[in-house]
């Protein structure tokens, strides 16, 4: 079918875990809302009131870590349901379904106010923000929101996310592993990477670096960029969640030496990424053709 040229008003919006530095999301006319972030029986708005810092801190002075919730329904309705009385089309792209019960919220919500093409990216931070970017860019065509939306969906097994872990200390308080593996790969200094498998935002452990993180990051960038033959040059996200400058700094010209991106872009995790990976944590994000 030919993309439909349309005159209709678009709004874009995503779930704030989508990671944008504050360039694309002002470029793209993003609208964040943010998942919650519970902590000590507060609930705070992921990055809007409390920092992946916090967090940490948190952990390190009383070993407690926040639980994170998803977006209810009513708060979907609440965000979607001004600009559909005032005759937008909008476009909202959620947190992977299998990471969060954000999506489905969002799509009860979409069900009921209508005019809201709901998109799970089957993908976190810059994973998502990939698709975020595409959106904005496809408004800009002029395509209508149900077309961009199909063509968000078809583009989710295109987009990769991956990333180094420094310590596997949060992922275990969080009961993402166990406490024998944490302490067996602190102890070796192995630094796993994670991999989200794009049919649903799930992770899974992939290759298992040993070394110091200069060293495994530099051999984790050159891994998979090496792995597909048919990247899109347009875009890549080197997103962290709170690093050296440093190692930025190496892994921006690693990539450089390695491939030729029209765009990169330097962004920093939300907490609801940050406080299951731990600081340190650090992955190169892009598209495939």
């Amino acid at each position: 079918m030919p993309e439909q040229h349309t005159d209709q008003k678009i709004i874009l919006s995503a779930d704030s875990t989508c990671d944008l530095d504050a360039d694309l999301k002002g470029r793209y006319h993003v609208h964040y809302y943010p998942l919650h972030i519970i902590l000590n029986g507060k609930d705070y708005k992921d990055n809007v009131d409390i920092t992946p810092e916090q967090v940490y801190q948190e952990y390190y002075d009383h070993k407690t870590l926040p639980k994170t919730a998803a977006v209810n329904t009513q708060e979907y309705l609440d965000h979607f349901r001004p600009w559909v009385e005032d005759g937008y089309e909008v476009i909202h792209i959620n947190l992977g379904s299998a990471l969060s019960s954000s999506y489905q919220n969002c799509r009860l919500a979409a069900e009921e106010l209508g005019h809201v093409h709901v998109v799970d990216s089957c993908n976190l931070s810059t994973g998502t923000g990939l698709l975020v970017v595409a959106a904005g860019k496809m408004i800009e065509q002029g395509m209508d929101a149900a077309s961009i939306a199909d063509a968000l969906r078809a583009r989710t097994r295109k987009c990769h996310a991956s990333f180094i872990l420094d310590t596997l200390t949060f992922m275990h308080a969080g009961g993402r592993c166990s406490a024998v593996t944490a302490l067996g790969a602190n102890m070796l200094k192995l630094k796993p990477c994670i991999q989200v498998d794009n049919r649903d935002g799930s992770m899974g452990v992939g290759k298992k670096y040993r070394g110091a993180l200069d060293k495994v990051l530099v051999k984790y960038v050159k891994d998979e960029l090496a792995k597909h033959s048919d990247i899109n040059t347009d875009l890549l996200f080197i997103t962290h969640s709170g690093i050296p400058q440093e190692y930025i700094d190496l892994v921006r010209k690693t990539v450089d030496e390695t491939m030729k991106f029209k765009e990169i872009h330097i962004t920093k995790a939300s907490c609801t990424i940050s406080c299951h990976c731990g600081p340190n944590t650090l992955g190169i994000l892009f598209e495939t053709k």
